[in-house]
């Protein structure tokens, strides 16, 4: 029996020297070795690591693309417009070395970084930029975010801005002025159609000017055209030097 209950207690510190010894790395994962406290140049893995007890020690990295849901934002546009704001960010670890050493927790770094920078880009944009040119928007503040977690070894891939949420007064208001661009529309296009109808009716005029008989040719086109409606009386105009010439003829 005494043998036994020395035999276990070995058994267990075996136990515990083997798995601080041995170390397997996942396909994603990626390990770095501080040795002494000083850190390797490179990462190690995937696969079997062996570490020294006691002098060595590793941290592990995952090196897949994670998804970061950006809690919404309280925005100030450039007009003046309070909106609520949330993103989504995509992004993952290209330098597992410097995501340990360069940042104490890169995620809970990242996250922060894209909250103000979100913030920030869509502030300095009307509310209608925000609305009709997301995909700039993403561009720009992906761009900002890599830029800034370079350094960190972090590489951002995509960010969208998923949901743009205005104040229900808001909403009545782009309403209305939705509407009135429609009828500034309409107008102009009414002025443009009867600027052209007054520029054909001018060309008409200038050629039926040229020409007498094409101008009682019209006069009886626009009789025969009307003679149909028998409902009412309709006076046509009608030249009394002309029936005056036609009478001596």
């Amino acid at each position: 029996m005494g043998g036994i209950g020395f035999l276990i207690p070995l058994l267990a510190f075996a136990f515990v020297i083997v798995t601080s010894i041995i170390k397997i790395l996942k396909e994603y994962e990626r390990g770095v070795i501080f040795t002494l406290g000083r850190v390797g140049r490179k990462a190690a893995g995937p696969g079997l690591i062996l570490l020294i007890p006691i002098i060595q020690t590793m941290r592990k990295v995952d090196m897949r693309t994670l998804v970061h849901d950006v809690p919404t934002q309280d925005v100030i546009s450039q007009d003046n417009v309070s909106v609520k704001v949330n993103a989504v960010i995509y992004y993952r670890v290209v330098d597992a070395v410097r995501a340990v050493v360069q940042v104490e927790n890169y995620m809970a770094a990242t996250s922060q970084l894209a909250q103000t920078t979100l913030r920030s880009v869509l502030g300095k944009h009307d509310l209608d930029e925000m609305l009709q040119e997301r995909d700039k928007l993403n561009k720009d503040i992906q761009e900002i975010l890599d830029t800034q977690t370079e350094a960190w070894g972090i590489k951002v891939s995509n960010v969208e801005i998923k949901h743009v949420d205005v104040d229900q007064s808001m909403i009545r208001a782009i309403a209305r002025q939705a509407e009135a661009e429609r009828e500034r529309r309409s107008k102009v296009i009414l002025a443009e159609g009867e600027f052209q109808a007054a520029a054909k009716l001018s060309e008409a005029a200038q050629v039926l000017a040229t020409s007498p008989g094409a101008m009682e040719l019209r006069y009886l086109n626009s009789l025969q055209d009307i003679a149909g409606d028998r409902t009412n009386t309709i006076v046509f105009p009608f030249s009394m030097n002309d029936l005056a010439n036609r009478l001596r003829s």
